[in-house]
């Protein structure tokens, strides 16, 4: 059974239990498959990025058979806008920046039997280009930090980092180090071109932040807030604070 998310976004659960932790969320549009029941919920998989979680089963809304070979595919065009709707005759929807519009013609797009419109920035395939990237990223400044979030009214260091991308059409998985293990390695920071990905350890070794390279040896990054500091072969220094905040572990290029 699949189903496709059609709100703003669905909170993903580690537990069956809305007081358990958030681990991700789905965007309107995407897609996932349903693993298991419990009760009240269901325990899915993201088809965007094989994520695992329980959602409250009130969210679901099921792909119809028929339905499957065009919203379960890869063909998709991504909205850019931090927020606007997709109407349609009766209601509408509000939708964030990051979100599948199945089947979009630059203005509808269709769920089922469902038509919508959508008058806002979107990108279809094949008309990305990598190097709008800083400026995708440079509109969710401020967007305050939300673990498990992807929205820009919420999100997390690798939830940020993959909402980017996937506006590129280049697929991130969802966690910083699972992302740490994809793309080419930079040896020095000084070879870094804007859209490479830094990856932060913690004291234990472990990758527990990512961040965006930007220009003039910048990083732009969700920590506390989405936030843009500088980086050096150290780490993250903090330019309000004045001192580093995260260690630098590795540098990916995944174009």
């Amino acid at each position: 059974m699949h189903g496709i998310a059609m709100l703003s976004n669905i909170p993903m659960r580690k537990e069956a239990s809305h007081r358990s932790e958030m681990v991700s969320q789905l965007l309107f549009g995407e897609t996932y498959q349903v693993l298991s029941k419990s009760k009240s919920w269901l325990y899915i998989k993201c088809l965007y990025d094989d994520y695992e979680g329980y959602i409250d089963d009130t969210y679901h809304n099921p792909v119809q058979d028929k339905d499957k070979p065009t919203l379960l595919n890869n063909q998709y065009s991504v909205a850019l806008d931090i927020v606007n709707t997709a109407a349609t005759e009766s209601s509408s929807t509000p939708i964030v920046a990051g979100s599948t519009l199945p089947q979009f013609d630059g203005l509808n797009f269709k769920i089922g039997k469902e038509k919508y419109v959508y008058n806002g920035q979107a990108l279809q395939q094949g008309q990305s280009n990598f190097g709008l990237i800083e400026k995708l990223a440079m509109r969710y400044i401020n967007a305050p930090y939300l673990w498990g979030g992807r929205s820009p009214f919420g999100i997390d260091c690798s939830g940020f980092t993959q909402v980017i991308f996937k506006s590129l059409f280049i697929p991130l998985k969802r966690d910083a180090y699972q992302q740490a293990e994809q793309g080419r390695v930079v040896n020095f920071v000084e070879e870094a071109q804007p859209g490479d990905l830094a990856f932060f350890a913690n004291e234990a070794d472990r990758i527990t932040h990512v961040g965006i390279v930007i220009r003039d040896r910048m990083i732009i990054h969700a920590s506390g807030r989405v936030r843009i500091d500088k980086l050096d072969h150290f780490g993250i220094f903090n330019t309000e604070k004045k001192k580093y905040s995260h260690q630098l572990k590795i540098i990916k290029r995944m174009v």
